[in-house]
């Protein structure tokens, strides 16, 4: 597994398809499975820290060419901006 950490996208996703698959065949022994399941984990995990940095890159790009800061809605400036727009809670009056 240490040697794929620096793999693309794509080959390392194909791994993680082809160690689902495996998972989904059955016939194999508990170990077998929780090895397959950690090294699959691994593998996802990867593939979303690639797929983070490409948006990351990507969005960079947006903002070098648009001259504008891209907030993203998983960013705390999103999430700042949006409880800022929100109108407060009204006292409840009996």
């Amino acid at each position: 597994m240490g040697s794929k950490i620096n793999e693309g996208f794509e080959v390392l996703y194909r791994e993680l398809e082809s160690t689902i698959a495996k998972l989904e065949e059955g016939n194999l022994t508990l170990e077998e499975s929780i090895s397959l399941y950690e090294g699959g984990m691994k593998l996802a995990q990867k593939c979303r820290e690639l797929l983070r940095d490409a948006d990351l890159r990507i969005t960079r790009l947006q903002e070098a060419f648009s001259g504008d800061p891209v907030v993203r809605e998983d960013t705390p400036e999103y999430t700042s901006a949006a409880a800022a727009n929100e109108p407060e809670d009204e006292p409840l009056t009996e």
